[in-house]
């Protein structure tokens, strides 16, 4: 679905920009707070589910744009927003209550994993 690669696109620009902004211009104080860790893995996130992003674009040229690779889409994009999201912002602002959202982040790429298969077992 050509929405699914525009995202993973923006995504992947996201991703390389935000991990270049960490790693050079915010590591100092990043690690001051302590906090360099959680957003290298908010980055790392960000890219493996940006690739699968771009993945489920793909797989619907071969399977169709079925509703479970539209869900899986969806899944990965909602997550990448709320587990990645979460971790920079609280990377940045120090604002701990957004590590109890990250979790359902984590969910949200859980499902589209899931999704994924589904859509290759009905294939």
């Amino acid at each position: 679905m050509k929405l699914f690669l525009m995202l993973g696109s923006i995504s992947g620009f996201l991703f390389v920009a935000l991990g270049a902004f960490g790693a050079h211009a915010l590591k100092s104080k990043l690690e001051a707070t302590g906090y360099l860790e959680t957003f290298q893995t908010a980055v790392q996130y960000h890219m493996i589910h940006t690739l699968a992003l771009i993945g489920v674009a793909i797989l619907t040229q071969y399977l169709g744009a079925t509703g479970l690779l539209t869900g899986a889409g969806w899944a990965f994009f909602i997550g990448i927003i709320i587990f990645s999201g979460s971790l920079y912002v609280l990377s940045l602002t120090g604002i701990s209550i957004l590590g109890a959202i990250t979790p359902i982040g984590g969910v949200a790429f859980l499902t589209g994993w899931v999704l994924i298969f589904l859509a290759a077992w009905q294939g």
